[in-house]
């Protein structure tokens, strides 16, 4: 259902916004294929949203190439200002380019060793000692060879109660194992929380879901068009200098974006929690079986792959670990443009997200058969645009079975297209009514051009 939204006026950031801020460190093989550059032209449009503390280009086949690193974020300071205009906290270009050092050339667990500590690597020991309580993302795009030096090198110089507070303080999303130091991180680091698809099958991966559909993924279910180069061009490369420096893809469209996906401020994902799913896929923790694709067997347990059931572009339904990103991929995608319009057009030719309010807790606690109400209410939006509402249960993210054993039916939301919803805490013959949460997602979606989503997450605890 469609219904007029109240104006939102511009939110300007709380004093300690910063401290709310992930902070990334990004690895990035870049120069070899072009996405590396598409992914990072992405995350420069939400680097108010996300603390860049680092960006070090590794080594590929082709060399080590830091200087596409500066083209994009010199690109990036042509349209800051800009992109202050519609929502505030953007770093100068200057700040950027403070954080941009080199890898080696070759990452491999030979290449490990206190010959072999780069600029790179020693900037990441920096970040990690830096007293800021948050935690460091490192986004690794390529291989992880800056990691694995950085982690010898604190092993080597340090007590084990400093290396493992040294390790506390780390967050690894790597796309897939593009060599051998991934391993040798997951099994000499064990408490190291670290987000992977292990291996070099990237047809098996998750984060293919972004723009695989017809490459390394070759699945079904959602729409390509949403990734194709004619809709990049269009959106994305024909806006402004920034739009410049965005390549067109050989294989598939910015593999490596899910590695920061999960940390954009949408209200969907909680990087604390990657079972709970967001734009970067979903990932659950255990130790995955040894499969002839991965370089070593896995000694521990990791954040890996699971699967989501969603239904497709295509009407029908699918089941992959593709779908846990692939399912959000035209509100992704829609955010994207809307903020490359941000860096060529003033604030009120633009798109804003709308900003949803539930009119209850997040965390709610129910009995089976009992009724939950649901509302949104006050969710408004900052242009004045018509808002449409969504609701629905998140079932691979709860822990509370809740498919009908009969029907295959989904929990059934009443009024799911509302602002006021209800449903009904059904109980499952097959599972114990005693235990259990319910993730329902809200999902608010302005009418402007392009059309923004923002969510919210309510959690059901159900108990006897």
């Amino acid at each position: 259902m469609t219904t007029p939204a109240p104006a939102a006026r511009r939110s300007e950031p709380v004093p300690d916004a910063r401290a709310h801020k992930p902070r990334i460190f990004v690895l990035t093989d870049i120069g070899n294929d072009p996405d590396d550059r598409m992914s990072l032209v992405r995350l420069m449009t939400y680097s108010n949203q996300i603390d860049i503390e680092g960006m070090v280009a590794t080594g590929n086949s082709r060399g080590v190439y830091p200087e596409y690193l500066h083209q994009i974020v010199q690109a990036y300071g042509k349209v800051r200002d800009n992109l202050e205009l519609h929502e505030p906290g953007y770093p100068s270009q200057a700040h950027l380019e403070q954080r941009i050092w080199s890898g080696p050339a070759r990452d491999a667990i030979e290449q490990l060793g206190k010959a072999h500590a780069s600029a790179g690597s020693q900037a990441l020991i920096r970040e990690v000692d830096r007293l800021d309580p948050r935690p460091l993302w490192v986004s690794v795009w390529g291989g992880p060879g800056v990691l694995a030096q950085a982690l010898w090198t604190v092993r080597q110089t340090r007590s084990k109660r400093e290396l493992a507070a040294f390790v506390a303080k780390l967050r690894v999303y790597a796309i897939s194992d593009q060599d051998d130091t991934g391993p040798w991180i997951r099994n000499q680091f064990p408490e190291l929380h670290y987000i992977v698809s292990p291996g070099v099958s990237f047809h098996d991966s998750t984060w293919i879901g972004i723009s695989g559909d017809t490459f390394h993924g070759r699945f079904s279910g959602p729409d390509p068009a949403w990734v194709s180069n004619e809709w990049l061009r269009r959106h994305i490369r024909s806006k402004g200098p920034l739009g410049a420096a965005y390549p067109a893809w050989e294989f598939q469209m910015e593999g490596d974006t899910p590695a920061f996906l999960n940390l954009v401020d949408n209200g969907l994902s909680d990087p604390d929690h990657p079972e709970w799913g967001g734009w970067g896929g979903r990932y659950e923790l255990y130790q995955p079986r040894t499969e002839k694709w991965f370089y070593a067997p896995e000694t521990r347990p990791i954040w890996t792959n699971v699967q989501d059931e969603v239904l497709g572009h295509d009407g029908a339904w699918h089941t992959s670990n593709h779908a846990t990103v692939w399912r959000w991929r035209e509100a992704m995608q829609n955010d994207f443009a809307a903020r490359m319009d941000w860096t060529i057009k003033p604030y009120a030719q633009a798109n804003h997200p709308p900003v949803p309010k539930l009119d209850h807790p997040a965390h709610i606690t129910a009995r089976a058969g009992e009724r939950v109400d649901l509302g949104a209410t006050a969710s408004s939006d900052p242009d004045g645009d018509a808002l449409s509402y969504a609701w629905f249960v998140y079932q691979e993210a709860g822990t509370r079975g809740m498919m009908s054993s009969d029907s295959g039916e989904r929990h059934q939301i009443h009024d799911a297209d509302q602002a006021r919803a209800w449903l009904t805490v059904k109980g499952n013959r097959l599972m114990p009514a005693r235990y259990g949460s319910m993730h329902v997602i809200l999902a608010v979606t302005d009418h402007g051009t392009p059309r923004l989503t923002r969510y919210r997450r309510v959690i059901i605890d159900v108990v006897p």
